[in-house]
C-alpha cells in the first residue's frame, strides 16, 4: 500500500518552470504561492528602487532651480525681514516708489524678490529691497489681501555672505538711479561686517563690485574717501553727483585745513535740504570761502603715543583711548540713537574745545 502525502511542496529553483510542462504540472498550490510571492517582491523593490531614483533625481533639480532663483512662492509680507544685508539704497524713501506701486496695482509683479529660508521660519531678503517696500505700503493703503503676500524667488541656503552681497549689488549696478555714494556706504559697510573677510576698503571694493568696470570702482574709492573725510557733516551724501564728488574731495585734498572748513559751512544750515547742501559743495568746489591754515602742533610729537583714561559720569565710565590721528570712546551707551544733529554739534564742541585750550 502506497501511503499518501497530504502536502506535496516543490519549492523553486532558480531556473523558470516553462507553462505547460510536466514539470509545471506536478508543482502543487504552496509552491505556486511562493513563487508568484518572490515575484511580487522582486517587482516591489523595483518600483521602490525607480521611486528613490527619481526621488534623488528631483531633489537635484530642485536644488539647481533654487540656486538659479527660479523657485518662487508667495510669502507674507510679515514673515520677510532686511537684516542680514547692509542695503545699498539710501533710507530715505524713494520718490519713484509711487510709479513702481501704480505699476503693480495694474500688471502686478513682473520680477520676485529673492530671500533666503532661515532657521527661525521667517526669510531673509536678499533682493527686492523697493518691491517689497512697494508691497508694504500697498498693503498699508488699501488691506487687499493680494497684497499681503509677495512673489519671491527662494535662494538655497548655504550661499557664502559674500555671494548674497554680490547678487545685491549686481542686480543694482544695472540701474542708473544708484549713486557712487550710497555704493561707497556699502563698501564701508561690508568692511565692518565682522562676518566678511575683508580686511580694507580696497578689498571691500573688488568684492562686491566684480562686474563694475575699473574706472567705476575707482569713482567708488574716492567717494570712500571722501565720505572718510567729511560724511559726518553730510545730509543727503546720495545725491552728491560723481563730478562735483570729485571735485570736492580734490580741493579736501589739496588744502590743509578744507574739510574743517567745509564742516563748519554745512553745519550752519543744520536744516538743509538736499538742494541746499548741494549748493554749498558747488561752492566750495568752485573755491568759495577762506580756508584756515591748521595750527602747528605743540612739541615734537609722537606718532607711536597712547594715552588711555576714564571719565566717570553717574554709574557709566567712558574709556577713552587717543593716538595719534585717533580719538576712540567707549561705553555702555547707544550712540547711534542719538540725533545726528546733537552729535554732530557734539563734536564740534569737542574738537573747538580742544583747540582754545
Amino acid at each position: 500500500m502506497i501511503k499518501r502525502r497530504t502536502f506535496d511542496i516543490d519549492f523553486p529553483s532558480e531556473e523558470p518552470v516553462p507553462a505547460g510542462t510536466e514539470r509545471e504540472a506536478r508543482r502543487g498550490p504552496m509552491a505556486a504561492a511562493i513563487s508568484e510571492n518572490a515575484e511580487a517582491l522582486r517587482e516591489r523593490q523595483q518600483a521602490e528602487a525607480a521611486i528613490r531614483a527619481e526621488n534623488d533625481r528631483l531633489a537635484h533639480e530642485l536644488v539647481r532651480l533654487k540656486k538659479l532663483g527660479l523657485v518662487t512662492d508667495l510669502i507674507p509680507l510679515d514673515k520677510i525681514r532686511a537684516t542680514k544685508l547692509t542695503r545699498d539704497r539710501a533710507p530715505d524713501r524713494d520718490p519713484e516708489l509711487d510709479e513702481l506701486k501704480e505699476s503693480i496695482r495694474g500688471v502686478g509683479l513682473s520680477n520676485p524678490i529673492r530671500v533666503e529660508a532661515a532657521a527661525d521660519g521667517n526669510f531673509e531678503l536678499i533682493q527686492g529691497f523697493r518691491r517689497l517696500a512697494a508691497y508694504r505700503e500697498l498693503f498699508e493703503e488699501t488691506g487687499e489681501e493680494r497684497f499681503a503676500a509677495i512673489p519671491a524667488g527662494m535662494v538655497a541656503q548655504g550661499e557664502t555672505l559674500e555671494s548674497l552681497y554680490r547678487r545685491m549689488v549686481d542686480e543694482n549696478l544695472v540701474r542708473r538711479d544708484i549713486s557712487f555714494a550710497e555704493m561707497a556706504i556699502l563698501a564701508r559697510s561690508y568692511l565692518q561686517d565682522p562676518e566678511t573677510s575683508a580686511f580694507s576698503i580696497d578689498q571691500a571694493i573688488a568684492t562686491l563690485f566684480q562686474s563694475a568696470g575699473r574706472q567705476k570702482r575707482v569713482y567708488i574709492r574716492n567717494f570712500a574717501t571722501l565720505l572718510d573725510r567729511i560724511g559726518m557733516h553730510l545730509l543727503h551724501p546720495h545725491s552728491i553727483p560723481r563730478a562735483l564728488g570729485l571735485d570736492v574731495l580734490k580741493r579736501v585734498e589739496r588744502e590743509p585745513g578744507a574739510a574743517t572748513m567745509l564742516g563748519r559751512l554745512l553745519m550752519a544750515q543744520p536744516e538743509r535740504s538736499d538742494t541746499d547742501e548741494l549748493a554749498v559743495l558747488r561752492d566750495f568746489a568752485a573755491g568759495a570761502g577762506k580756508v584756515t591754515p591748521p595750527r602747528p602742533a605743540r612739541g615734537p610729537g609722537n606718532p607711536g603715543a597712547k594715552t588711555t583714561l576714564r571719565v566717570a559720569r553717574g554709574e557709566d565710565v567712558a574709556r577713552c583711548t587717543a593716538t595719534h590721528g585717533r580719538v576712540e570712546l567707549r561705553m555702555e551707551r547707544d550712540f547711534s540713537a542719538v540725533d545726528r544733529h546733537r552729535l554732530e554739534q557734539a563734536i564740534e564742541a569737542f574738537l573747538a574745545s580742544l583747540d582754545d585750550n
